[in-house]
């Protein structure tokens, strides 16, 4: 006789073919799931990419930033959105700090570097901002402190920008404005097979005019043609200036003033990307974009072009190191005192922190690096302020007329290369404070008088005037490197700027602070 299974035993091996099934599915799915997710996590990634690259340009709210001009929306220069319309920004002040801020606002993980004088192409639209001051951690560049919107003295060719450091997922998504593999070209200098000569065009006089270049080798000499104007400063201007025999730069600017009226066109672009140190005996020494590819990158096709006035005789700052050295020492004030300095921002941000949080504000104190900067005019013809006497700032405080912007910057680095401790002093009055034997001051900051610095005179802030001086309240006790930079925007021209700039070491401790092995630089 055959046994045949009760149904109840039959049942018991049906539900245990059923899970042992359903475990199997389960498996199977699991891992397709897992890949799913995984497709899906990537494509939710990259989309968030997409978002955070491109919608935060589109939400045209206040205080909204975009560059332009670059090759990628990794660089650019930088426009920001106020009462319902764009503008730029100035580069009066504007450093790693203010980079920084911008790159982090457009969602990039840093900045590479901060640009100056039109970069990325002159200003196309009013400037909104001037003189921005940034601690390097607000969210956003309108918390930043700054003149006010539209305040500002700047032309078009002062535009701030800046390069950011990309996502390392950035490749593999489209771009709007995909990078060419040509432009990820390095600069590089002329060959030793190649020489550059130079000419000034259309200029009233023979020493100013559009610059003209051509390039001569074992061939003969090429066709004549433009300079791009893209970051065109003082720098470059006096090595043409120098090239040409013709002394110094006066100015340096971006323009198509100096062209013939009955010429349609200008000559085509031989040159871009030009950057000097400043003290190069050619043209041909300093960076340019490669020449000999597909076209010269140029921000502007049409006007845009580098251009030159020259003059035999021209002022020359030098910072006194010395006299720095001799002076400096470490000061504790209350914030209470400090509050006229607080309002042309020569405390740290921190500072302004506490102004915020604290009711009982005033009662904080702040530790000040304090020193006396001498500046000595040794060229053979006065310094005068870059802007006109009519632009002038009356401060309250102070009880003068402040007739730089950007005179002076104070800066404590770390061995990595941070700027570690906030310098400021962006409003200056200039004076003859001091002069050699036999001659006579002719300048003075009382009762609305001239401003400048007289040749054989010096220029004098001492240590006990307010914001004379680097906060460094947050500053951990240790060795440093302080730099003090005179005219370090270039904006008003001199015989030279390697001298325009102390770098020293600096030793801080509990007791006391000393800068020693200064050496003269360039800013």
């Amino acid at each position: 006789m055959v046994s045949v299974p009760s149904v109840s035993s039959a049942a018991r091996v049906a539900v245990l073919l059923v899970i042992v099934v359903l475990a199997w599915v389960r498996q199977v799915d699991g891992s397709i799931d897992s890949n799913r997710t995984s497709a899906l996590e990537e494509a939710r990634l990259q989309r968030e990419n997409l978002v955070r690259k491109y919608l935060k340009r589109l939400k045209k709210e206040d205080g909204a930033i975009k560059l332009i001009g670059g090759r990628g929306d990794f660089e650019g220069n930088v426009e920001i959105f106020h009462a319902g319309k764009w503008g730029a920004v100035c580069d009066d002040e504007w450093d790693q700090a203010e980079a920084e801020v911008v790159c982090r606002q457009l969602g990039f993980p840093g900045h590479i570097k901060p640009t100056h004088t039109g970069h990325f192409g002159r200003a196309k639209r009013k400037f909104w901002m001037d003189n921005l001051y940034c601690g390097g951690k607000e969210r956003e560049l309108a918390e930043c402190h700054f003149d006010g919107w539209g305040t500002n003295d700047c032309e078009a060719g002062e535009a701030a920008g800046v390069i950011c450091k990309r996502h390392e997922d950035d490749e593999p998504v489209t771009t709007e404005k995909p990078v060419p593999v040509e432009m990820k070209v390095p600069k590089e200098r002329l060959g030793e097979q190649r020489r550059l000569e130079l000419r000034l065009v259309g200029g009233r006089i023979a020493d100013e005019g559009r610059v003209e270049v051509r390039m001569v080798d074992g061939e003969g000499a090429g066709r004549w043609g433009s300079v791009c104007g893209d970051g065109w400063g003082l720098l470059e201007g006096n090595v043409v200036c120098r090239q040409l025999g013709l002394g110094y730069a006066n100015n340096a600017v971006q323009t198509d003033f100096f062209s013939e009226p009955e010429v349609a066109e200008l000559p085509e672009l031989l040159l871009s990307g030009t950057e000097c140190y400043g003290n190069e005996s050619s043209l041909a020494d300093c960076l340019h974009d490669p020449i000999g590819w597909r076209s010269v990158r140029c921000s502007e096709r049409r006007g845009h072009v580098a251009a030159v006035t020259c003059v035999s005789q021209m002022a020359d700052l030098v910072f006194d190191h010395v006299e720095m050295e001799q002076s400096l020492h470490l000061e504790d004030r209350l914030m209470y005192l400090l509050q006229c300095a607080m309002e042309e921002n020569c405390v740290a941000s921190q500072a302004y922190e506490i102004q915020r949080e604290n009711p009982n504000w005033h009662l904080e104190s702040r530790r000040l690096l304090k020193f006396t900067a001498r500046v000595v005019n040794t060229g053979n013809a006065d310094f005068r302020p870059h802007i006109p006497k009519h632009l002038w700032e009356w401060h309250l405080c102070h009880m003068h007329y402040h007739s730089m912007e950007v005179f002076a910057t104070f800066d404590v680095i770390d061995a990595g290369g941070r700027r570690v401790a906030e310098g400021h002093k962006a409003s200056f009055c200039l004076e003859d404070n001091q002069c050699l034997p036999g001659v006579e001051p002719r300048y003075a900051c009382a009762n609305y008088g001239d401003q400048g610095i007289s040749v054989n005179c010096s220029d004098i802030y001492r240590h006990n005037i307010d914001c004379q001086w680097v906060d460094i309240s947050e500053l951990d006790f240790g060795e440093y490197t302080m730099k003090v930079a005179i005219n370090p925007e270039f904006k008003v021209p001199e015989m030279r700027f390697d001298n325009n700039a102390a770098t020293c070491r600096l030793l801080y401790t509990q007791t006391y602070a000393r800068v020693f092995d200064c050496k003269l630089e360039r800013p």
